[in-house]
């Protein structure tokens, strides 16, 4: 997903492709390797550049989906956009072995270290860096201090199919449920958000600005302070 917000300065860097698959039919997670260790926390973001042969340059920042692990890879999950030079350029150009500019990580609000309760919500592709800090939790052995709250529209919309699905994790079906669903497609309310609320969390909210501001009113209804309602919001850039 395309995050929001600036960051310092950092140099670019070159990071190789080591590996790429399919998430959805429109989106992809790109794993990149740089020459040195990665220190990065969860909820972080990368900027990625292109540069043309005439020197003409494109950029956009993306969420981490991977866990820090203390190696020198890291992998971002991209939505290919329509008429979206950069997502259109990764999704149909970029192979393994090829070399992409990179400056990062960004971010020092929207994170999560892994040691304080936190209730995680994501609308669509916002679940991208909520699943960085899904993922520290699980291999951290800290998996009960989160909950997770996802909404997409479909099965066939659902980032991490494979691996999201689990007792931390419940899964909102807006447009069409799976068979065997528990609940019948709708929008997110309280009764989904309300089971994952937990005393003293911080609250993480990730999505498009409308699904943001939503899920944001409904945690403050649900009597989660507001200073505790962290948001990131982003837009289709490209």
């Amino acid at each position: 997903m395309g995050a929001s917000g600036g960051g310092r300065r950092d140099p670019w860097h070159t990071a190789t492709v080591v590996g790429i698959r399919d998430e959805t039919a429109t989106a992809k997670t790109f794993r990149l390797a740089l020459p040195g260790p990665v220190e990065f926390i969860a909820g972080q973001h990368y900027i990625i550049r292109l540069t043309a042969p005439d020197g003409y340059t494109a950029s956009r920042s993306y969420s981490v989906a991977s866990a820090p692990d203390g190696t020198n890879e890291f992998e971002v999950t991209i939505e290919r956009l329509p008429a979206g030079e950069v997502s259109m350029f990764l999704h149909d150009e970029v192979v393994v072995g090829d070399e992409l500019e990179v400056r990062g990580p960004i971010g020092g609000w929207f994170v999560w270290r892994g040691d304080a309760p936190a209730v995680l919500v994501g609308g669509g592709s916002g679940v991208v860096p909520l699943m960085a800090m899904l993922r520290l939790a699980r291999r951290t052995g800290r998996a009960d201090l989160l909950r997770l709250v996802v909404s997409v529209r479909s099965p066939d919309d659902l980032y991490y199919a494979d691996e999201l699905p689990g007792p931390e994790a419940t899964i909102v079906y807006s447009r069409r449920a799976p068979a065997d669903a528990e609940r019948a497609a709708g929008r997110m309310g309280p009764s989904d958000l309300e089971p994952a609320i937990m005393p003293d969390a911080t609250a993480y909210v990730c999505g498009s600005a409308r699904f943001a501001d939503a899920a944001s009113h409904l945690l403050v209804d649900l009597d989660v302070p507001v200073e505790r309602v962290r948001v990131e919001r982003f837009g289709p850039t490209g």
